[in-house]
């Protein structure tokens, strides 16, 4: 079969075509504006990339066009494609169909966290030797892809809240059907799609109507909003995590929170499973660990063959990815781009910092963000650092300034990346640790960056 992919460049779409490439399907594509990590991966495969979105693409005569849900009405090949009758689907509805069918999903869902928790999910499952297939919204460092179909029974499945396609408005992981589903947190988010919480709870609950009775839903026990879809129905056993003390919980991380949760234990009820140790920071990945290995253990993996897994995780691409230091300052990539991602990231890194100082510099490129949805949060999301630096670029029409007007002279807005990327490197000073926020690739803020300091270095050297 010959799939040509429309909107293949974003992680998702991306990973579709890994997999049907791996499937042995023919696969083509088109995007616009490609960029690391999806560009090489597309590139490894061996997948033609057509650029934008010309209508002359029909004449490739695909059996099928995947439909990415950037794409929308008015678009000139979308409109080619529906006037000449030809077949489409979305990328879930291809995946359900073609991937995951008869195979145990393993469905990890939440505004935050779910890109972590999917990998640690997949990487507990391969250290036991499952072999799962996997689709998530990164890269997995211990497997250097975001997806593969794996040659085991089970397929764990990031599961976005997001909308499936314009001809499609349910959320994407009404499709995936999981036997096993995490439910990591539930805030508003995705705000051009939704108008509130209670319309991301709906979409909440379609997903628990279709999880098995025989299945298993693991749910943070601290969540009100989730606590609520719960109540509107549930027919499958719940086991609830969580790393606060005094929440009733079936499952619990405990650790000395001074230790930024590099070392925590693992209790079932009040049974020590036992410790791990390892190189990932916060309270809220120790949250996204206890999960996924609640879910592996629902499908079969043995308790301390998860947590030896867990022990030997190797993280996930910019998930507080560190990129270089150069003269004693640490720059790190992260993928935070809602308040609540920003404000736990930024405690995670203070955990490490010592004596240097938390330089915070944020994007705010989400279509949340750019609608200017949590601009009141903003400020108090980024009070964890000692100073703040936001790019505001043209998509950005709200006031940043403004919103940050409560950190005072802590906080910059630059609307230009060279000045701003001069900016940073005239602050920055040994045993700082600089922390890029963005959901897309600031431009290449972090190489100029470390190009910058790097000059510097050098400069410094010569006097």
């Amino acid at each position: 079969m010959h799939l040509h992919i429309v909107g293949i460049a974003g992680t998702f779409m991306g990973g579709i075509a890994a997999l049907a490439r791996a499937a042995g399907h023919r696969v083509t594509g088109s995007d616009r504006n490609v960029y690391p990590p999806m560009s090489t991966q597309l590139a490894a495969l061996g997948i033609d990339l057509i650029e934008g979105y010309a209508p002359d693409q029909l004449l490739l005569e695909p059996d099928v066009f995947v439909i990415g849900n950037v794409m929308s009405r008015g678009n000139p090949l979308v409109e080619a494609i529906l006037a000449s009758g030809r077949r489409y689907e979305s990328g879930p509805e291809w995946l359900a169909r073609n991937v995951l069918a008869e195979r145990w999903v393993l469905g990890v869902a939440g505004t935050h966290g779910k890109t972590t928790t999917s990998s640690l999910l997949a990487w507990i499952l391969e250290h036991a030797g499952l072999e799962p297939g996997f689709l998530v919204g990164g890269v997995p460092l211990d497997f250097g892809v975001s997806a593969r179909l794996g040659g085991g029974r089970h397929f764990v499945v990031e599961a976005d809240e997001y909308d499936t396609a314009f001809f499609d408005k349910r959320a994407k992981f009404v499709h995936y059907r999981p036997r096993t589903a995490i439910l990591n947190n539930l805030e508003h988010d995705h705000a051009d799609i939704y108008p509130d919480v209670a319309a991301i709870q709906k979409q909440f609950h379609l997903l628990l109507r279709t999880v098995p009775g025989n299945g298993r839903l693991v749910v943070n026990a601290t969540d009100r909003n989730l606590a609520e879809v719960l109540e509107m129905g549930c027919w499958t056993p719940v086991e609830r995590f969580t790393a606060d003390a005094a929440a009733p919980a079936d499952w619990r991380v405990v650790a000395d929170p001074a230790s930024g949760y590099a070392r925590f234990t693992v209790l079932h009820g009040e049974r020590p499973l036992g410790e791990v140790e390892w190189n990932t920071l916060g309270r809220h990945n120790a949250e996204n660990a206890l999960a996924a290995f609640v879910a592996a253990c629902h499908a079969g993996v043995d308790e301390q063959a998860a947590l030896e897994a867990l022990r030997r995780f190797g993280g996930v691409r910019r998930r507080l990815e560190l990129r270089g230091t150069v003269g004693g300052v640490a720059v790190y990539d992260d993928f935070a781009h809602h308040p609540t991602a920003i404000a736990t990231t930024l405690e995670g890194v203070r955990r490490i910092a010592g004596s240097g100082r938390v330089i915070a510099v944020l994007e705010p490129r989400s279509n949340t963000m750019k609608l200017g949805t949590h601009r009141t949060a903003l400020a108090d999301s980024l009070r964890g650092a000692d100073r703040v630096f936001v790019y505001q670029s043209p998509e950005v029409r709200w006031d940043v300034g403004d919103a940050l007007q409560p950190l005072g002279a802590l906080a910059e807005v630059h609307e230009d990346l060279d000045r701003l990327t001069a900016a940073l490197v005239s602050e920055s000073r040994p045993g700082d640790r600089l922390v890029l926020m963005s959901n897309g690739a600031f431009g290449g803020l972090h190489e100029r960056l470390l190009a910058a300091l790097a000059a510097r270095a050098q400069g410094a050297g010569r006097d």
